[in-house]
């Protein structure tokens, strides 16, 4: 019995460090892109956006390649959509957002059409601020955008406004100059069409 419970304690001790070694060190987990901003200059005042890199990485990675090109330098809003007065009789699902673009002059130098990020994938909302992409099929965006006015549901994904329901591609929000938002959205207009359109000076990445 003594030499077994010996031989046993020596066999305990051997296997010990092991036995209570550290737990091997997990990877740490990537670090998450921190939101960007980029502030447009209008005639009417400036809009500073917020861009989720982190929930919609193609979008941001997109609208981001037309701000660094200098492509929305002398864009323009073109579009208010709104409900007072309504300017959206032939629609049966109404909405409030204001669509802006790049230099007109500048339209040959735009990218390839990107795939949509729904909002059922990215957890982006179209809430009162909300900035997304314009579209007309899925995966046909370019770099026209429009900001909501108000919470627009119906553009999430299962929304109605599309009769697709695959909604639209939210990116970011407005942090500041939404009382300039809804300056052009009231802004002179024939139907939906801004009369003039409001200019877009600058966009740039904020430091």
């Amino acid at each position: 019995m003594n030499t077994l419970s010996s031989t046993c304690l020596a066999v305990l001790l051997a296997l010990a460090p092991a036995a209570f070694a550290a737990a091997p060190k997990k990877d740490p987990k990537p670090e998450q892109p921190k939101p960007v901003r980029v502030v447009m200059q209008t005639d009417k005042g400036e809009i500073e956006l917020e861009l989720n890199e982190a929930r919609a990485p193609k979008t941001v990675k997109n609208f981001l390649a037309y701000v660094d090109a200098g492509l929305y330098d002398g864009g323009v809003f073109h579009r208010t959509v709104k409900l007072k007065p309504d300017n959206q009789p032939n629609n049966t699902v109404k909405i409030e957002v204001i669509q802006g673009g790049i230099n007109p002059a500048r339209e040959s130098e735009q990218r390839p059409p990107i795939p949509l990020e729904r909002t059922n994938e990215t957890g982006i909302q179209h809430k009162d601020g909300t900035v997304s992409m314009a579209r007309d099929t899925p995966d046909s965006a370019v770099s026209d955008f429009f900001i909501c006015i108000g919470d627009q549901p119906a553009l999430d994904h299962g929304g109605k406004r599309n009769p697709d329901g695959q909604g639209f591609g939210a990116f970011g929000k407005v942090v500041r100059g939404m009382d300039v938002v809804r300056s052009i959205q009231q802004a002179p207009a024939s139907g939906q069409a801004l009369t003039p359109p409001v200019k877009i000076l600058r966009a740039s990445r904020k430091p």
